[in-house]
């Protein structure tokens, strides 16, 4: 025995006692207990060891228990009969694999497992531990046909050769280092925070029964988890699976294995039946064929509520196709996603529908490797009693890639979601994978394109990028980022705009040169500069002019824009705005000549900005008529919007007729003949000039000549301006607020901060923010 402790009979049992949060080890000869007997662990919060050196194995058929953590090593094997009960209020581990004395009593974070025994740990009786969790695990198998309780943490069952055990207060435990071949398989029940089954090159066998289930619930520290994971061998599923927090929402169950499959059940019970309840089911396989098994189980699984993404990875020699060869059809707004390592096909006379709110998503070349990874449906899609949407994901043609659409049945009551930047309800898009890739969107400007992953733009250092789109052929079609980022694009040239005013020519730059009326750019990340010279026309990173729509656009970098650059509209985002900037944002610096703006240079008539950012610093220099914090000029309306970044107006030329200066810098806009409402500026203002012509800080507009509603706000502290606008019509002082107002909602007069408004007000923020700004 290592440690200190006394063993004493007691009864029918017996007792092992330890002191206090201390550790021990004890190996038996032999540890087993009858039907009638009991053994009971007084540790503490301490653990022990039990390492057994005899040639049987143990069978578990009293009681076990212990107050602390309780660890059974027997390489002969582990049996929990049916009249068997182990509990705990620490953790529990039963397993062929040893452990090393000394990193067991030295308490570390993680510990090493390993053996060689083909020996099982089975459990047909009852194992519960109220405080810690519950690890069963062999190198052959593990098999549980009885009933695991562990509400506040994790039950898993594992097979390999050797495996890391890991403490964790938020995520799974046990890690498969070395497989075995082994086998995890449960037929009974078990209820968790999280639970995990693992057998790494072996099969996973979830075989929960009419009455019993595998259910994660979660706890504060752990979100409501199921994982069955056969990375290089096979996961068997029948039965049901339940995941969800601790709140009763959400929950994950992830299905990872080389092969994948399910059963149908059989005439006894519905619940024989693969079935998931959780906010996301994740089922990863080599290949996949969706037959009646598979298709039943999703079937079930999505009418549950449960949102699935199926994906193929093209593990071990796979060719990664995805193949619909059964009927998927499911009520409501759950959503699935379909991706294919390679390529997926929807079978002839095979029919994917919904009747509700559910997305579908078709991918080709769902890792973006530009494999030639193509859609082809030869069935039916059928979304004509669906407000959801379909999108279908294939590569470029110079990959090989293509869409075959098929049967597909749209809603005609279908109508666009609010803030989607939607245009269709189902669309194909060819996906953009690299740099290459982004600038032969140049070929097609009318086409439908989607990013399949980040992209790393930094070889358009050696050339520059060409902006995609220009005045007299702008981008008409869709762009959708799908949430990725363009990193480190140079936009050393722009396009020409045709018209001229001497000695320049009208140019735009950035990503795209010139978006259409008809255009549409979503869901995108660009971080990237601009540095010019002598030029005039619009520049923004994303877009050096837009006239058509902009929805969660976002920018990062820097634009350095002087040299007799009087006409140039500049903006983190976009140079010139005809069109409409919804829910987007911008942190790029911007130094330039002419009119700057930290999200927009010129928001011209008709153009729209709402629901929109900018945080970067703007310094307006030189030939220049001032700038803002949102946006150099505004002619069009600015609504539910707002500016922190600082502004600095520093001009050396005032003079001649129509680049004189203005009137300076302000926190919002230089100069406003437009709408602004429900919008604030907190961005330290500074003014520079002339001798005698240096204006002071300014909280919203240097001019204002149209209109600024009463619920447009500056923090006077921070801005350090003690007016609203320099000249033309005023605002009231009073809607200068100091730093302590602006972290108050109820000084925002007539903004919508309910659980579902636009606007949020987070613990310790200094002023408000927009609620799509904290959506996950």
């Amino acid at each position: 025995m290592t440690g200190t402790g006394t063993i004493a009979s007691q009864g029918n049992g017996l007792v092992i006692t330890q002191p206090g949060a201390t550790r021990g080890v004890i190996e038996w000869n032999s540890f087993s207990i009858g039907k009638t007997n009991s053994v009971t662990f007084n540790n503490g919060a301490g653990a022990t060891l039990n390492r057994v050196t005899g040639g049987s194995p143990s069978a578990i058929l009293g009681s076990l228990s212990a107050t602390g953590s309780l660890y059974v090593i027997n390489p002969q094997g582990i049996v929990v009969g049916p009249s068997g009960t182990i509990t705990t209020s620490g953790r529990f581990v039963a397993s062929t694999l040893d452990i090393c004395n000394d990193a067991f009593m030295q308490g570390s974070g993680s510990l090493t497992l390993s053996g060689s025994s083909n020996a099982a740990v089975i459990n047909l009786g009852k194992i519960s531990s109220s405080g810690g969790d519950v690890f069963l695990i062999a190198r052959h198998a593990v098999i549980n046909a009885g009933t695991v309780a562990v509400p506040n943490g994790t039950a898993e069952l594992a097979a390999g050769e050797q495996m890391l055990l890991q403490d964790s207060a938020g995520s799974r435990q046990v890690f498969v280092q070395t497989g075995s071949q082994g086998r995890v398989v449960n037929k009974g029940e078990i209820t968790a925070a999280q639970i995990s089954l693992q057998a790494a090159d072996g099969n996973v066998y979830a075989l929960a029964g009419k009455h019993n289930v595998i259910r994660a619930s979660g706890t504060a520290t752990r979100d409501g988890h199921v994982w069955l994971v056969a990375d290089s061998g096979t996961v068997t599923q029948s039965g049901a699976i339940r995941a969800t927090n601790a709140d009763g929402q959400g929950g994950t169950v992830d299905t990872t294995a080389q092969n994948v499959s399910f059963g149908n059940g059989d005439r006894s019970g519905y619940f024989h039946k693969p079935f998931v309840t959780a906010a996301l089911w994740n089922i990863s396989a080599a290949t996949f064929t969706v037959n009646d098994a598979a298709s039943g189980a999703m079937s079930r699984s999505l009418n549950a509520g449960t949102s699935i993404d199926l994906a193929t990875t093209g593990a071990h020699g796979s060719s990664g196709d995805l193949n619909v060869a059964s009927n998927i059809h499911w009520q409501g707004p759950a959503s699935l996603s379909l991706a294919a390592y390679h390529n997926l096909t929807i079978a002839p006379n095979t029919t994917l529908s919904n009747s509700g709110g559910g997305n579908l998503t078709l991918n080709g070349d769902a890792l973006a490797l530009g494999n030639g990874g193509s859609v082809t449906n030869l069935g039916t899609v059928d979304w004509s009693k669906s407000t959801g949407i379909v999108t279908a994901l294939y590569d470029m043609g110079a990959y090989g890639g293509s869409f075959t659409p098929g049967t597909l049945l749209s809603n005609a009551a279908w109508s666009v979601p609010p803030n989607s930047g939607l245009v269709t309800q189902i669309t194909a898009y060819r996906l953009v994978n690299s740099l290459t890739d982004l600038q032969s969107v140049s070929a097609d400007l009318a086409g439908n394109y989607a990013i399949g992953k980040d992209i790393d733009a930094s070889a358009s250092t050696n050339s520059g990028f060409v902006p995609l789109g220009n005045y007299s052929t702008p981008f008409s079609g869709q762009f959708d980022g799908r949430g990725h980022q363009i990193q480190s694009l140079r936009l050393a040239q722009s396009v020409d705009g045709g018209v001229s005013q001497p000695p320049f020519t009208l140019q735009a730059e950035g990503l795209f040169g010139v978006i259409g009326s008809a255009g549409v750019v979503r869901n995108i990340a660009v971080n990237g500069s601009i540095n010019s010279y002598g030029t005039y026309g619009g520049f923004g990173i994303l877009a050096g002019v837009n006239e058509g729509t902009i929805v969660r656009g976002a920018s990062s970098g820097s634009i350095s824009l002087v040299g007799s650059a009087y006409d140039a509209s500049s903006g983190g985002l976009v140079g010139m705005n005809l069109g409409t900037v919804a829910r987007s944002s911008s942190s790029v610096g911007v130094y330039a000549e002419g009119l700057p703006g930290g999200l927009v240079g010129d928001n011209e008539l008709g153009g729209v900005i709402e629901q929109s950012y900018a945080s970067g610093a703007v310094t307006a220099v030189a030939h220049t008529v001032g700038g803002g914090g949102l946006a150099g000029g505004n002619e069009g309306t600015i609504t539910q919007s707002y500016a922190t970044g600082a502004v600095a107006f520093q001009p050396d030329y005032c003079g001649g007729t129509s680049y004189a200066c203005l009137s300076g810098g302000a926190g919002l806009v230089a100069s406003n003949s437009g709408k602004i409402t429900q919008s604030f500026a907190t961005g330290q203002v500074t003014q520079a000039g002339l001798p005698g012509q240096i204006p002071p800080s300014i909280g919203i507009a240097s001019s204002n000549t149209g209109t600024i509603g009463s619920d447009v706000y500056w923090n006077k502290d921070t801005t350090g301006a003690n007016i609203g606008v320099y000249s033309g019509t005023a605002m009231p002082a009073a809607n200068g607020l100091t730093s302590a107002q602006m972290s108050m909602p109820s000084s925002f007069v007539g903004y919508d901060f309910e659980p579902n408004g636009v606007w949020s007000m987070p613990a310790g923020a200094t002023h408000p923010v927009l609620s799509w700004q904290l959506a996950p």
